[in-house]
């Protein structure tokens, strides 16, 4: 069924168009432009608005989600109280929340029909396809890593470039190359076109290349999460792709070689460090274990609980490790709805994955639950999803879950 504009009027139909175009528009800019993506956000915002003056009703559709994502945003906001610095605390909290909310309601209330999600999807990887080649432009032309101090020099003497394109760090552009590779997989895995197939997993190829020279550990492991539920859904002999990773590694360079081996190593320097953030957090939780110690607020107080570095001067933004991060800033029972939040949409997911006969959709669904399982993987070394947008990302996925679901249902009820 194709119901890609809903209005009669030649204005309405306009301004669904506009929405649409300025929604792949954020999609395609978000690894690119956290301003460029922003600025389409409010945009399309602002027309949805014009949109329902123009028909004068209001055009909002309940989600199975609008009550634990309500309570999300009220436990968030009642945390800037314990904020150290409230006014810092709820400037970040509004400018982020807000984006994160309204981009997925903007999703659901004006992405009607499975071809728009289609496009929407295209767009993304489309603007991988551009991030990654401008990641190997780093890698060839060489990039001075010396002053990030991602990598202990000491200790992987051999790794000298570590790839980041346009998104800042190795560890947030392997998080994005996880997610779109996901997509690309799952849809390539139940596409019956050769032609597709081929062009997605020669998609999957690229970015793989591409996440391969950020050495982010923590990435690497959850494309094995990856695998393992595309076994699990589509074939158990995906899961035998595993046994191409040690032979492949051996005609790599040293440096990926030790990079992967120090997983293992308890005494590397980035491994212990993370360690030592996970105990200040934990004491951090201890204290405020309702409310947290404020949205955004991690940095300001951490200097309290470094017994690690004892460094006053030193600013760490963030846990290395998702749940942990989560409950410090928002408590524990915020922690708990979170999780319910990305419970609840991957259930719907595997749901919809389980019941459609439609392959496309099925693809998708899978490709979905893959990237999210990637994420939550991930969240147990580090906190990709504090970058906003990677955090964008998330949320815009939930949206296309909720979308995809309607448009089932609506499908199912008329047949």
């Amino acid at each position: 069924m194709y119901i890609a504009y809903s209005f009669n009027s030649q204005t309405q139909y306009r301004l669904d168009f506009l929405i649409e175009h300025c929604i792949l528009a954020v999609a395609f800019f978000l690894p690119m432009s956290l301003d460029a993506a922003t600025l389409f956000l409010g945009v399309g915002t602002a027309l949805w608005t014009v949109k329902m003056i123009a028909v004068k009703r209001l055009l909002f559709k309940r989600t199975p989600f609008d009550e634990s994502i309500a309570l999300l945003v009220i436990l968030s906001a009642a945390s800037i109280g314990g904020s150290p610095d409230p006014s810092f605390s709820f400037y970040n909290y509004y400018h982020l929340m807000g984006r994160y909310i309204l981009l997925y309601y903007l999703v659901i209330n004006n992405l009607n029909s499975l071809q728009q999600v289609q496009r929407l999807v295209w767009a993304v990887m489309a603007s991988a396809l551009l991030v990654t080649s401008y990641g190997f432009y780093q890698y060839v032309h060489g990039v001075d890593i010396s002053t990030f101090h991602w990598v202990d020099g000491e200790q992987f003497p051999d790794l000298k470039v570590r790839i980041f394109s346009t998104l800042q760090n190795p560890n947030l552009l392997a998080g994005f190359l996880v997610v779109v590779m996901s997509l690309a997989i799952g849809q390539g895995l139940y596409t019956e076109r050769i032609g597709s197939k081929l062009l997605l997993f020669a998609l999957v190829i690229v970015l793989g290349t591409c996440l391969v020279l950020t050495y982010s550990r923590g990435a690497w492991l959850s494309i094995v999460a990856v695998a393992t539920i595309c076994g699990r859904f589509y074939n158990r002999k995906v899961l035998w792709l595993f046994l191409l990773i040690p032979l492949g590694a051996l005609f790599c360079q040293d440096a990926v070689m030790e990079r992967l081996m120090s997983i293992f190593n308890p005494t590397d320097t980035s491994s212990t460090l993370r360690i030592a953030l996970w105990e200040s957090t934990i004491a951090m939780i201890w204290d405020k274990p309702l409310l947290g110690i404020g949205w955004g607020s991690y940095w300001l107080v951490y200097p309290e609980y470094d017994f690690f570095l004892n460094n006053p001067a030193a600013r760490i933004v963030h846990a290395h490790n998702m749940y942990l991060h989560i409950a410090a800033e928002i408590g524990i029972p915020g922690l708990l709805v979170f999780l319910i939040i990305i419970y609840g949409h991957t259930k719907k997911a595997m749901d919809i994955l389980s019941h459609t006969n439609n392959r496309w959709v099925t693809g998708l669904m899978l490709g979905i639950v893959a990237a999210v399982l990637g994420l939550a993987v991930n969240g147990f070394t580090d906190y990709i999803m504090f970058n906003v947008q990677l955090s964008m990302l998330f949320w815009l996925l939930n949206g296309v879950i909720i979308t995809i679901w309607q448009e089932v249902a609506a499908t199912t009820k008329n047949n």
